[in-house]
């Protein structure tokens, strides 16, 4: 059985087609999932990093698991000192955060009797 699929034109007019395959080095998606992770590490998104590299963030995702470094698992090639350093600032933000919004919410909270 045919498959009935209308071909997409590539033209000037017809720019919104599908992308052609791009093939990527293994050393570039190493350096990306490297650059991924340390932009994570101080707050970026892989949206931003996929921006700069002109990738999808879902990209970066599989070959970041393909490599082994699940999301938060730490920075590739930081010494166990570095990431200890690391959570700690990346703590001692969270726990700013969090004393900022139990504040917040007991303004509101009085504003609201």
């Amino acid at each position: 059985m045919k498959s009935k699929r209308k071909a997409v034109s590539s033209g000037p007019a017809g720019s919104a087609g599908r992308r052609e395959r791009r093939e990527f080095s293994d050393e570039f998606k190493g350096e990306a999932v490297r650059l991924a992770a340390a932009r994570r590490a101080t707050g970026g998104t892989l949206t931003q990093v996929g921006r700069e590299l002109d990738v999808r963030p879902d990209q970066l995702r599989a070959w970041s698991r393909r490599q082994g470094h699940a999301s938060g698992a730490g920075i590739p090639g930081e010494t166990v000192e570095q990431e200890n350093r690391r959570l700690r600032r990346e703590v001692a933000v969270l726990r700013q955060e969090q004393a900022f919004a139990k504040k917040v919410a007991v303004y509101f909270a009085k504003e609201s009797r």
